[in-house]
């Protein structure tokens, strides 16, 4: 359950298969109810990428239950941070809401060698995010 006072952040990409997935894993892992977290794809694909899958659970989480979602208008305008990551022009801007692109390699059709730089880039860029929100991590 998340404080009222957790800043909501949002993370997009085209299929919500890798790069948003990832993203949303570490928040939540690092940060816990103290921030709100989701993730959503323009166009979702079926399932999460196996290789994001298996590069996170490398590290110690497992994303293995999680499902691609659709992004729709409401779940923007219920954010306070929307991170794109190669959403293009299907993301809705609305005034007051605080937006950050990303630009990351894309996981799909890679193998786990190469999700590895793109997931430990997403890592330290999740890291920034929070510190820069006032966030303290978990130890």
């Amino acid at each position: 359950m998340s404080t009222p006072s957790a800043p909501s952040v949002l993370f997009v990409c085209v299929h919500n298969a890798g790069r948003s997935q990832m993203a949303a894993a570490f928040l939540t892992h690092l940060a816990g109810d103290r921030v709100q977290v989701r993730s959503a794809g323009s166009t979702p694909a079926d399932a999460v990428n196996p290789a994001v899958v298996e590069a996170m659970r490398e590290v110690g989480i497992d994303i293995s239950a999680e499902t691609p979602k659709v992004l729709t208008t409401e779940t923007v305008r219920s954010s306070d941070v929307v991170v794109s990551m190669g959403c293009g022009d299907a993301c809705p801007v609305f005034p007051g809401k605080r937006y950050l692109d990303w630009t990351l390699d894309d996981p799909a059709g890679q193998g786990v060698a190469a999700v590895r730089p793109i997931r430990d880039e997403i890592d330290h860029r999740v890291r920034e995010l929070l510190a820069d929100l006032g966030v303290r991590t978990r130890a």
